[in-house]
């Protein structure tokens, strides 16, 4: 099939920062796209040849957009799963598939998922509502501390938390959920595994994630990930198995603990270019996104070694700051060597919101992490008038 300059459509279901960096590989390809969003002011809006306004959770919506596209992907997860099935029984191609997509949705579902393929994740229990918890605490079944999960729709940090005491557990969402034995970690790692629909496979280096404690986001992505070749080898080894299971196309970032004594346990998994990639646009030979691109259109897949060393920050809206957006300092954090600013025209900030992130690169990993700090301490999302 010709993608080039022709008439061929692709539709990308969700119109934020993930589906406008895709679009600048669009772009470069000269591949028509389609977005569906339900914002008007989605970052994708000026980079897509079509926009459409729609719920992505409304069967019609997605349904009907998905008519008038040759393939259809997502920059999210959280997209009418009917709707998708319903286009692949009339021989649409979706990737990820909505059967991925509805073990992936339901983070219960995609604990039993790891547990049937014999994959490593940490022990769970599921319930049904929040108030069984409670029950299994008092009669001994459940221990502290654990981490609490809402089986769906929680994001960056949202519908998470570690429950040391009872009282952690309220004001949280009275749903289903899991909960999940906590894991004393030395590490958070991710790889992203590419596979197109010819079986092709290749894996990113494993990166490594530092968190905000207070927010639960990532606030450094360090490529690589400062671990034994032995454990990098395991890490590789697990996303791999990972994507298998799911027989996935598309990208597959897979988050994991590295255990204490080096073991690999599956946090989770996100089928779609994914935060812990972002360093990939300035430091690999083929960042994510053309990756996923070429993976979704069956091309073969480029190389996915590093050039350099890459850390990225995130750029969230600093604390007590709503309303217009003004990137404070960032002609500073210009001037550093080998820093690059992502912003994804959110013109709105809010506490915590994903505005941005900058990448750095040095041949010296323990310098880019170095500048990384200083850009983080230097750069803030506030507001103006």
């Amino acid at each position: 099939m010709n993608y080039f300059s022709s008439n061929f459509k692709l539709g990308i279901l969700g119109g934020g920062q993930l589906g406008k960096m895709l679009l600048n590989d669009t772009r470069k390809f000269d591949i028509y796209t389609c977005v569906l969003d339900a914002s008007n002011e989605a970052p994708c809006k000026i980079a897509s040849n079509e926009f459409h306004l729609g719920d992505l959770m409304d069967f019609d919506a997605v349904y009907n957009f998905g008519k008038q596209v040759d393939i259809l992907t997502i920059e999210i997860e959280n997209v009418n799963i009917d709707a998708l099935e319903a286009l692949e029984k009339e021989g649409k191609k979706v990737y990820p598939s909505s059967k991925t997509l509805r073990i992936i949705q339901n983070k219960a579902t995609q604990k039993l998922f790891y547990v049937d393929h014999n994959l490593p994740t940490a022990p769970f229990s599921r319930f049904a509502y929040l108030s069984e918890i409670e029950d299994a605490i008092n009669n001994g079944g459940l221990e502290f501390p654990f981490v609490w999960k809402a089986a769906q729709f929680g994001y960056d940090g949202n519908g998470v938390k570690v429950v040391r005491k009872l009282s952690d557990l309220e004001g949280l969402p009275k749903g289903e959920c899991i909960a999940e034995t906590f894991v004393p970690f030395k590490n958070e790692l991710a790889v992203i595994v590419a596979r197109n629909a010819s079986g092709e496979t290749k894996t990113f280096p494993v990166v490594e994630m530092e968190f905000h404690p207070e927010a639960n986001q990532v606030e450094y992505v360090i490529c690589p990930a400062r671990i034994s070749d032995g454990v990098a080898k395991k890490a590789v080894e697990v996303a791999l198995n990972t994507s298998k299971a799911f027989n996935h196309v598309g990208l597959l970032a897979v988050e994991m603990f590295q255990t204490q004594n080096d073991g690999i346990l599956i946090n989770e998994v996100a089928p779609r270019p994914h935060n812990s990639g972002h360093q990939t646009i300035e430091a690999s030979y083929t960042s994510q996104f053309e990756q996923h691109l070429r993976a979704i259109l069956n091309l073969p897949l480029g190389r996915t070694d590093s050039k350099v060393g890459g850390v990225m920050v995130n750029l969230v809206g600093a604390e007590g700051y709503s309303g217009n957006v003004v990137y404070e300092n960032i002609e500073a954090i210009m001037d550093f060597d080998g820093v690059t600013p992502h912003i994804y025209g959110k013109k709105q900030t809010r506490p915590f919101r994903k505005m941005g992130h900058v990448t750095i690169v040095n041949e010296d990993l323990n310098e880019a992490r170095r500048v990384a700090e200083e850009v983080k301490k230097t750069i803030k999302v506030i507001s103006g008038s």
